[in-house]
């Protein structure tokens, strides 16, 4: 598997196995410019041509939304942008609350965890998380505060790097033992649960917690989430332009995306 053509923030070769060491201090401001210069401002085909137009339409009409795991904000920018009246983004991270600050664009920005958010019940009709509960242990916790914080019939929209086709160990295999040779993505472990610490780009190391779709379906109606749709988009064209190995599994999706109402 060639993984420099699958870089990203996705699955890499090396792994740390200790669960441990998803909750390893310092692992997300050591690495946070890693992400700011990597996956914003237009540089990440995928954010811009897939996961942020998505957002902004499964959010549409949604005037006070809360970005959790924001980062450094960008969609929480491009949501002001879109004209949603209050958007508030939270990261645990205060080097990516810092930036987010400076860069601007009218969001409000809080350092605070997924499971304990600074909000009274009822506050937003939109929610978003996108690319942050595979990184968070409790994740029941996280989602009946996400739950506690909208507004009956608010909008919950969950961005998931895809349980089944992402998991540790997924990814291209060249078979040369067949005849004639092929190469075919393998599946890891995928009903495992796994705390990993990975290594997605030389010496960059991030903590991500594998669990099947089924722990997220189930947490998220215990949560009092109803569920309206499930996508599951093709890599766009702009990321297979750049992973050009990635082209031969274009049918294979990288990201998966739950869209709920809060009941």
């Amino acid at each position: 598997m060639k993984v420099n053509e699958l870089r990203g923030w996705r699955r890499s070769v090396r792994y740390r196995r200790d669960v441990s060491a998803v909750n390893e201090p310092g692992l997300w401001e050591k690495h946070a410019d890693w992400w700011q210069e990597e996956f914003t401002d237009g540089v990440d085909a995928e954010y811009e041509e897939q996961i942020i137009p998505m957002a902004l339409d499964l959010l549409a009409g949604r005037d006070r939304i809360l970005d959790v795991g924001t980062g450094e904000g960008q969609i929480a920018r491009k949501l002001i942008e879109a004209d949603a009246d209050w958007v508030v983004g939270v990261d645990p991270t205060a080097s990516q609350i810092f930036e987010a600050i400076k860069r601007g664009g009218g969001a409000s920005y809080l350092r605070s965890n997924a499971d304990a958010l600074p909000f009274a019940d009822n506050s937003f009709d939109g929610a978003l998380a996108c690319l942050v509960y595979e990184h968070i242990e409790e994740m029941e916790v996280a989602l009946q505060e996400s739950a506690r914080a909208l507004r009956p019939g608010g909008r919950f929209v969950l961005m998931l790097n895809h349980p089944l086709l992402q998991t540790p160990g997924s990814g291209w295999i060249d078979d040369q033992w067949l005849d004639p040779p092929e190469r075919y993505w393998r599946i890891g472990p995928y009903l495992q649960e796994a705390s990993t610490v990975e290594e997605v780009q030389k010496d960059v190391y991030i903590p991500f917690v594998h669990r099947p779709l089924s722990r997220y379906l189930n947490a998220m109606v215990g949560a009092g989430f109803a569920f309206k749709r499930m996508i599951e988009p093709a890599p766009p064209e702009g990321f297979l332009a750049r992973s050009a190995t990635y082209r031969e599994a274009a049918a294979i999706p990288r990201l998966l995306v739950l869209v709920a109402d809060k009941r």
